[in-house]
Parts: C-alpha cells; sequence; structure tokens
C-alpha cells in the first residue's frame, strides 16, 4: 500500500536525518573526550541506550561507517585505531562558531571598520559635497551628474564643482591576536570541566578570524608550568595536564609572536581560572600554589606594564570568584589599562566576542 509514515515531532530536530543529528552530537563528545574517537563512541553508545537516538533501520553501526564513508573517520592500519580527520576538525570549529557567535558569512574585506572615515575599501552609504583635496576615486559620477543635470539643464548641460558629490569610504583596521589558554590541573578540579568551554571559544574564535576577518592573524598559546603555540587544527585535542600555572611564560611568548607582527593594533585574550603560580628561573621551577606570591605576581604585573608600552592590550577572562584574585586581576588590569571579564562558563563566548567585535569599531587616529 502506498502512503505517508508519519513520525514523532521532535522541534531540535529541524528536519534532521538520524546521520547529522548522531553527527552533532558526537563532534561535541570529541571535545570533551579531546580527540579520543573510542571513548567519544562508547558515551554515544551509552546515550543511545538512555535515550533511544537510533532505531532497528539506522543503528550506531550504520553511523560510524557513514562517518567513515563521508570523510569524518580514518582507520590506522598500523594498530586498527579510528581517528577524526583534518574535515572533522574543521565542523568541530565550524561548529563552535555556530553554538557561541551565531552563523556569519565569510567577509572578501577582512578587515575591521572604523566610524572615521577617510582612504579605505569599504564604501560608506553617506556622501557629502567636494572639497579641496579629494581624490577623483571619491566622486560618485552618478550623483554629481544627475546634480549637474538638475542645476544646468540637459541643453545646457556641463559639471561644476557645486555639482560634485564625494562617495565617504571608512579606514579598516587589522588586528593580531593572541589567545592564551590555561591548561593546569585547576582547569578540571573540584569536578567542573573548565577547559572544554576555553577549547570551544577557541576555535569559536578562531574560526570566525578566518572566516570573517582573513587578513587578521590568530595565535594560540596554551600554558602551564612552560608556555608553548599550537595550531588551530589541534585545539580539538587539548587536555590538560599535570600543571602549575606560568602566567609569565604565557605572556611573555604571546609578547614574541605580537613583536613579529606588523599590524598596528595588537591584543591578548587570556582565559583563566586561577592564580599564577609558578615562574621558571633558569632551568629551574619556582612554585606556590598558596596564596599569591609576590615574587611570581611581580613578574606579572612587569609584563602587564611592558606590554602597555608597546600598545599591547591584554583582556582577561577570569573564571573564578574568589576575591583576592579577582583584586590582583584587577590590579594587572590598571597596570596594562587592559579589561577583565569575571565570566561564567556559560558566558564566556559572549564575553570573549563582544569584546573582540566592539574593539574593531573603535576610532583609528
Amino acid at each position: 500500500m502506498i502512503g505517508y509514515q508519519f513520525g514523532k515531532y521532535d522541534p531540535n530536530s529541524q528536519g534532521k536525518t538520524t546521520f547529522e543529528q548522531l553527527l552533532d552530537i558526537f563532534l561535541q563528545l570529541i571535545t570533551y573526550t579531546s580527540g579520543d574517537v573510542s571513548e567519544a563512541l562508547n558515551w554515544l553508545t551509552q546515550l543511545d541506550k538512555e535515550y533511544g537516538l537510533t532505531d532497528d533501520q539506522y543503528g550506531l553501526g550504520d553511523f560510524i561507517d557513514e562517518l567513515k564513508e563521508k570523510g569524518y573517520l580514518e582507520d590506522n592500519k598500523v594498530d586498527g585505531s579510528i581517528h577524526i580527520t583534518s574535515k572533522s576538525e574543521k565542523s568541530i570549529r565550524q561548529r563552535s562558531l555556530e553554538e557561541i557567535f551565531g552563523k556569519l558569512k565569510k567577509s572578501k574585506q577582512g578587515n575591521h571598520q572604523t566610524f572615521k572615515p577617510g582612504g579605505g575599501d569599504e564604501l560608506n552609504p553617506d556622501t557629502r559635497p567636494y572639497q579641496f583635496g579629494d581624490t577623483i576615486e571619491q566622486i560618485d559620477f552618478t550623483n554629481s551628474i544627475r546634480n549637474a543635470q538638475i542645476n544646468h539643464g540637459l541643453d545646457n548641460f556641463r559639471m561644476q564643482e557645486d555639482d560634485l558629490e564625494i562617495r565617504e569610504t571608512d579606514f579598516k583596521t587589522q588586528t593580531s591576536t593572541v589567545l592564551m589558554i590555561d591548561i593546569s590541573h585547576s582547569m578540571i578540579l573540584y569536578g567542573e570541566d573548565r577547559i572544554t568551554p576555553a577549547k570551544k571559544v577557541a576555535m569559536a574564535l578562531s574560526e570566525l578570524i578566518t572566516t570573517k576577518y582573513p587578513k587578521d592573524t590568530i595565535d594560540i598559546v596554551v600554558f602551564g608550568n612552560d608556555a608553548w603555540p599550537v595550531e588551530i587544527k589541534d585545539l580539538p585535542y587539548l587536555q590538560v595536564g599535570p600543571y602549575h600555572t606560568n602566567t609569565v611564560a604565557g605572556l611573555e611568548l604571546a609578547m614574541d609572536i605580537l613583536r613579529r607582527r606588523r599590524n598596528p593594533n595588537k591584543q591578548i585574550f587570556m582565559i583563566t581560572d586561577g592564580k599564577p603560580t609558578c615562574l621558571k628561573i633558569g632551568r629551574k621551577y619556582y612554585k606556590n600554589s598558596f596564596g599569591l606570591d609576590r615574587k611570581i605576581t611581580a613578574r606579572c604585573l612587569n609584563l602587564a606594564a611592558q606590554c602597555k608600552k608597546l600598545k599591547i592590550s591584554i583582556t582577561t577572562f577570569m573564571i573564578a570568584s574568589d576575591p583576592y584574585l579577582q583584586r590582583f586581576v584587577q590590579e594587572f588590569t590598571e597596570t596594562n589599562n587592559g579589561k577583565a571579564f569575571f565570566a561564567s562558563l556559560d558566558h564566556l563566548g559572549s564575553f570573549i566576542f563582544q569584546d573582540f567585535e566592539s574593539g574593531k569599531r573603535k576610532t583609528v587616529y
């Protein structure tokens, strides 16, 4: 019998196939497991048992086969393990961007607008009368010819200075950003997962800059006992280690990276949940996890002052509520003349997005 088969309406599915719904969950789990496919699939199996994500017609085995067919997973021919591909990494970043920042279209310009009119490549809808010194490229000939026709008539057509209209262009700015991520052990202490939201924000910000602002630069620095750069493609695999918090090493590396950038606008975004507890002196580590150590905090404040001289702003996103830590962050921020947000995990992404976008709309002198 030919007819229609109706199923239960799920308002969250938005017309997605079973594969697409499972893919959304799988990519979220991959972020939580730091790229461990086996663990993610085990979690997905448990979720399927509890919530019935699949049915008799389409099971998890079919989903795994389709992941491989569509290039999301690859088999390791040496040891037989499964790992995600670059396509999966890209999909994770895109979904993080959509989740945190909303859907954004790619821009060819890739620059940030300011409100100051002047030489630039982005047309402003406003026009104004011609002034001495304006270039011929700025003349809006359509409006100027229309003005000449109105002012002088078609029979006696001529164009004078008073007929000319100028189409404004806007200055655009390029920005070099270093995103510092704390991967010390405190990022998973007390049963609270803080590293996963930090990774999601990093992936979303990276995808935002590479798609909407391709002329900008974004570098990722992680810091524990030491600091080192990571590639954007490595973000899903970030893990917290048994580290202290060497904020000084992270700042020094971020400054070194930004010194090599030719963009006039440079900034550091630092995501951390704990106090600086570590310092490397020569080959030895100086550590103190009990309270704020003046020897460590003094170096942090000194670097904040150096960044201010280099016109590098530091925005600290502090995932902590301890009053004494907030006082230190406030002092650190005042020393740099930067900004600080005491953000909850739920609102971390929106804080960073708002600060990044608002920083691109400042007047450039």
